[in-house]
């Protein structure tokens, strides 16, 4: 079905077809990930845009000998193919099978683990310069998308790569977009690039005629560089990646392979930092992604001859559209409340707030730490500033939660989407840190919400504090319970007995208190009885309730969808031995490792927390203290 695919067992076997067949081959694997995107699900619309760029790539250099460095890694499905991994292809992204991004421990063709944005250049630039101390001369390549452009990090490093003058290779690959419509001075930078067609041409007619005047031509095309660079400045606007030390070829067409492998072979002949600009299609090959390329950026399940999603009819609505409703009705009401985000409008629900409130939001880019900064200055002037990422994102801000926000005790309120297992996108983006992280910081708050009626609340009660908050709420749909049209009061710090019953106690957070219930329940079954308790706060704890029940009770569970380490049950296990309380305590969480990717139940399952799970270790613990 695949003749030509299913031949390529390793990048060099790509050296002995032509043309025609690399074009025939690009042909294929675009079917090919079509096919098995569309069973699994996964980052198809950029994947399909880089088909021929890397396969110009793995033809023209020597991996693993040269390296490979991807910015995320939404694009490197082709580059999985090419490396060996094309009869496993098949188990993309599910419990033991291929991951989603490069992984160092999946491929020796992975030079470097990937998953968050901007990130490639640093890490090539460091490669380069081990690659120097040892001696060796292979090539480092970094990849990176014109989103990843609008992080902070990429710049820091083409800074310093540029000051550093090693031999490196930046690709940029110019699609328009990343996941949603890109933003900010780059983007025009890039876009006034490509329409400015006049820069190349001026300059072949230019090389073509001093080249052409016989004996002394080469010698005046040699002192041409000025006029050269003269006139880049003129009709390509900043020269920015010269400025910053890299020499510049492009735009170039990146679905042309001859052309792409003829810059390749000639680059690699180069020395110093270069950064070829690549223009590409993202979701190329494919129509419904072509048409429509943030939908198909990371996608579900769909059908692939007609590109429809098969997604399920009905059912509870998810937690981030039940945040998207909440804060635009918040906002309504309270017209200082303003909406950031960074590059994720659509996955946060923030899309929604800015076509209704579009003086009021502001997507920043792919740069959280500049996200978190903004909404302190805009705090400290009055504002109310909500800031909406995903947990794994928010991570990138750490310092600039303690420093700017919580050291001046201001009203920012991070929004925490995607918190807990995520499931099929992996370790790069499960969201079980927040609690451990936020948890040390002075000023926070951090409410957790057990459902999505109980978010609306948290929501409305985070906004109205005068310092600093955190909400955190996991991926995916609500679990079904009514959601209220109003803002039921929340009382902050304070824990919510859904059942008092017996010597043991649950003590759970967010979607952990109906896993609790469930171990509750089977408990019973086996004749012991246990209470529930939706903690709501993960800080400040609800004190008066750990104190009755540290003394009162025999066994306290803490469950949750976080990192053992440091996480709540750190906590209620520190509270309980600062004031001296008899009850034992066993804690149900994420263990200290990377959680690898599958379905979230399938995960939960693996961490110990589904309600089996916890209800066979509390029984075991109890049984232990009856003895």
């Amino acid at each position: 079905m695949y003749p030509l695919l299913e031949k390529i067992k390793k990048p060099s076997d790509l050296k002995r077809l032509n043309l025609l067949d690399l074009e025939k081959l690009a042909q294929e694997i675009r079917e090919f990930l079509i096919e098995v995107v569309s069973e699994n699900g996964g980052h198809l619309a950029p994947s399909l845009g880089t088909v021929e760029l890397t396969l110009a790539l793995h033809s023209v250099f020597s991996l693993p000998q040269d390296k490979l460095i991807w910015d995320v890694g939404h694009q490197a499905y082709t580059h999985k193919l090419l490396t060996g991994r094309c009869n496993r292809f098949h188990t993309l992204r599910q419990k033991g099978g291929i991951t989603g991004f490069p992984n160092r421990f999946e491929s020796e063709y992975d030079a470097f683990g990937v998953g968050h944005a901007s990130t490639s250049i640093s890490a090539a630039l460091g490669m380069a310069i081990s690659r120097d101390l040892a001696g060796r001369k292979n090539k480092v390549i970094a990849v990176l998308g014109d989103g990843a452009l609008t992080g902070g990090e990429a710049f820091e490093a083409l800074n310093h790569a540029g000051d550093l003058g090693k031999d490196l290779i930046v690709i940029l690959n110019d699609n328009e977009m990343s996941i949603d419509r890109n933003v900010g001075a780059m983007n025009e930078y890039l876009s006034r690039i490509r329409v400015a067609p006049q820069y190349n041409q001026a300059k072949r007619d230019m090389e073509n005629f001093l080249g052409s005047i016989p004996h002394f031509g080469s010698k005046v095309l040699r002192t041409a560089s000025q006029l050269k660079d003269g006139l880049r400045s003129v009709l390509v606007p900043g020269g920015l990646f010269e400025e910053m030390g890299f020499q510049y070829v492009g735009p170039l067409d990146g679905h042309n392979i001859s052309l792409l492998q003829d810059v390749f072979s000639r680059v690699r002949e180069m020395h110093g930092p270069l950064l070829i600009h690549v223009h590409t299609t993202k979701g190329k090959g494919y129509a419904p992604a072509e048409k429509n390329p943030g939908m198909y950026h990371g996608v579900g399940k769909f059908e692939p001859e007609t590109g429809e999603l098969l997604k399920k009819q009905g059912g509870p609505p998810s937690y981030t559209a039940v945040f998207s409703k909440a804060l635009i009705e918040l906002a309504a009401e309270d017209k200082d409340i303003v909406a950031i985000t960074a590059a994720m409008p659509s996955g946060t629900g923030l899309k929604a707030f800015g076509e209704k409130y579009p003086t009021r939001y502001y997507d920043v880019g792919i740069a959280e730490e500049h996200a978190v900064t903004l909404a302190a200055g805009m705090a400290a002037d009055g504002r109310k500033p909500v800031v909406a990422l995903y947990s794994t994102f928010a991570q990138r801000a750490f310092d600039q939660l303690i420093h700017d926000v919580c050291l001046q005790n201001l009203p920012v309120k991070l929004c925490l989407d995607r918190a807990g297992l995520v499931g099929e996108d992996g370790p790069t983006h499960h969201g079980v840190f927040d609690l451990s992280y936020l948890r040390e910081m002075p000023n926070m708050t951090i409410f957790v919400p057990r459902d999505e009626g109980e978010l609306r609340g948290m929501l409305a009660a985070a906004i109205a504090l005068p310092g600093p908050a955190a909400v955190r709420y996991p991926r995916g749909a609500g679990l079904g319970v009514d959601v209220p049209e109003g803002f039921p009061e929340i009382d902050v710090g304070k824990a919510e007995v859904l059942s008092d019953k017996g010597e043991i106690a649950f003590l759970a957070l967010g979607p952990m208190v109906a896993k609790a219930q469930g171990a509750a329940k089977i408990l019973q079954e086996h004749g012991i009885e246990a209470g529930v308790v939706n903690m709501r706060f993960a800080k400040p704890l609800d004190e008066e309730l750990l104190a009755a029940y540290g003394r009162s009770k025999k066994l306290l569970v803490t469950v949750e969808e976080n990192i053992l380490a440091g996480g709540f049950g750190s906590m209620v296990a520190e509270y309980l031995l600062d004031k001296s309380c008899t009850a034992q305590l066993l804690r149900c969480g994420v263990p200290d490792k990377f959680i690898e990717q599958g379905k979230r139940e399938e995960l939960l399952a693996l961490c110990g927390l589904q309600p089996e799970n916890i209800a066979a270790g509390a029984e075991a613990r109890w049984n232990l203290i009856q003895e």
